[in-house]
């Protein structure tokens, strides 16, 4: 099954997917209902870690397809699909501003991993628009490693800068 095939499949029923990302930022406000006033931070955290993946993944895999789409493929904002381009976003949003409401990010086990992993998508779309941009085919007289030293010390560099930010 290929991506586009499905789309096509969730666009022709779309409901489980729309039941799914709104049913996430209800149960986190009923998990931050029922541990509120709980000293049980290890399993309230684990609760909403699986809450954060359960969100995120598909979140963070819409803002990287609406980016991609839009920079590279030039997809107007009138064809987009809401359930499966801008749902899980604002699910995605909704459900972590309820998660941080209850419980710091720190406390959540793997977000840090969360956050790396998008600082990472972010550098390699950053990379590849700039290359784009620029229309770069070829480099005649650099060898492939040194490309591939700079292009990780990039990462390397925004990596570093992400963590001082934040």
């Amino acid at each position: 099954m290929t991506l586009q095939q499905f789309f096509a499949s969730v666009s022709s029923n779309p409901w489980p997917a729309v039941v799914y990302f709104l049913i996430l930022p209800f149960t986190a406000w009923v998990v931050g209902m029922a541990a509120d006033g709980s000293r049980d931070i290890k399993f309230w955290g684990i609760i909403y870690a699986i809450l954060v993946y359960a969100v995120c993944i598909p979140g963070i895999f819409a803002v990287t397809l609406n980016i991609y789409l839009f920079l590279f493929e030039r997809q107007s904002i009138w064809t987009a699909n809401i359930v499966l381009q801008y749902l899980p976003i604002i699910s995605m949003a909704i459900t972590l501003m309820l998660i941080k409401s209850k419980i710091p990010f720190s406390l959540i086990p793997g977000f840090g991993k969360i956050s790396g992993f998008l600082t990472l998508i972010a550098a390699l779309i950053g990379v590849m628009w700039f290359f784009d941009r620029i229309h770069l085919v070829a480099f005649t007289y650099v060898p492939f490693s040194v490309i591939l030293i700079g292009f990780v010390l990039t990462l390397l560099a925004i990596r570093f800068a992400w963590s001082k930010l934040f």
